[in-house]
């Protein structure tokens, strides 16, 4: 009995002294704990933790429970991201625009991307919720803090940015090694890209966001970076991130090609069959020379699906480069449809365009 009680004595005191030196290490590493003691089926005290405390790309300190169990996604892309993690029985809640994969449809809708429903974001019972910059507003993550609701939000600004960003999510969802080689997958796909058109003149383009009014992208965001991926260089050199232009401006630029993203093939082929029969647009050479590059929505979205799009992005800008790769019969047969039509985000005026991420 006498050695039994210095047994349990000593498996305390290992414990005491693991509680007084596990936040000094965690800490060292960035990442604080919030460590529980519980009795163990040996009856010596154990330490579970309930909590991390990590730094999202907000630069924001938020408090994760140890194992997130219930999941709301706040905008496309993160719903995206959490289904490449594995992680989508824990997801309870999405936008009205969450539509890829088709899967992710039935899941419980919880409004706009600008504007959800808070109380149905509460009433799902979250772990965590997801945000992003490029979709959500600030207030409402503040606002979901202030009801004791974690939050944890991205904001990539380039490709290896969008992964990094799907990394550190696979940590947060307690899918760390699916994160891991996600992202070095995802990587080896770049390498193979930039091998095969990293020596190809880079393609003027002008990419087409949102035809009237006429808006594009700046050199900042991780569009301009995935069009530099694809072999490309977009003829707007703004800092702006989503720059109002003038068709006179694109003429004086003369793009090599005009590029524009839809869910659906035939929907973009409309809009520019539409546009070469205006003033202006008949001008260019690309729409002249029929130099058109059609690309899935994929991206507009900062998810592990947007190197699907730079590929895409560069078989149509280099295709010489892939001449040993079969081709699919139709452009349109590439492209994983999702089931409603998401533009671009960076239209405030109308919460669609806004929501495609």
């Amino acid at each position: 009995m006498a050695i039994k009680n210095i047994v349990r004595a000593v498996r305390i005191f290992e414990a005491l002294v693991i509680a007084a030196i596990l936040p000094i290490i965690l800490g060292a590493r960035g990442v604080r704990q919030s460590p529980s003691t519980v009795i163990s089926s040996s009856g010596a005290p154990a330490l579970v933790a309930q909590s991390s405390e990590v730094i999202d790309e907000f630069g924001r300190r938020v408090t994760i429970p140890a194992n997130v169990r219930r999941i709301v996604s706040l905008a496309p892309s993160l719903t995206e991201t959490v289904y490449a993690l594995d992680a989508q029985d824990r997801l309870v809640g999405v936008t009205d625009y969450c539509d890829y994969p088709p899967q992710a449809q039935s899941k419980t809708h919880i409004g706009g991307t600008i504007n959800p429903n808070l109380e149905q974001v509460v009433s799902l019972h979250p772990d965590l919720v997801l945000a992003t910059r490029q979709a959500n507003r600030l207030e409402t993550v503040e606002a979901l803090t202030r009801l004791g609701i974690p939050v944890y939000a991205t904001d990539p600004k380039s490709v290896d940015d969008v992964i990094e960003s799907t990394r550190r999510l696979g940590s947060v969802l307690g899918t760390r090694e699916r994160g891991e080689a996600l992202a070095l997958e995802l990587r080896a796909r770049l390498d193979d890209i930039k091998h095969r058109v990293g020596a190809q003149p880079p393609r003027r383009v002008f990419f087409v966001v949102w035809p009237q009014p006429l808006i594009s992208i700046g050199r900042n965001t991780f569009l301009a970076d995935a069009l530099r991926r694809a072999g490309a260089q977009s003829v707007v050199e703004t800092a702006q991130d989503w720059p109002r232009l003038s068709i006179e401006e694109v003429i004086r630029q003369q793009p090599e090609f005009l590029v524009f993203s839809s869910t659906h093939f035939e929907e973009a082929a409309h809009t520019v069959e539409e546009l070469s029969g205006r003033a202006g647009w008949r001008s260019l050479d690309a729409i002249r020379n029929q130099r058109i590059a059609i690309v899935s929505d994929a991206i507009n979205r900062p998810s592990p699906r947007l190197v699907d799009a730079i590929q895409e992005l560069a078989r149509q800008f280099h295709p010489d480069a892939f001449a040993e790769t079969p081709q699919t019969e139709k452009m349109k047969s590439k492209f994983n449809l999702a089931q409603q039509y998401s533009s671009s985000s960076p239209v405030a005026q109308a919460e669609a365009s806004a929501c495609a991420r």
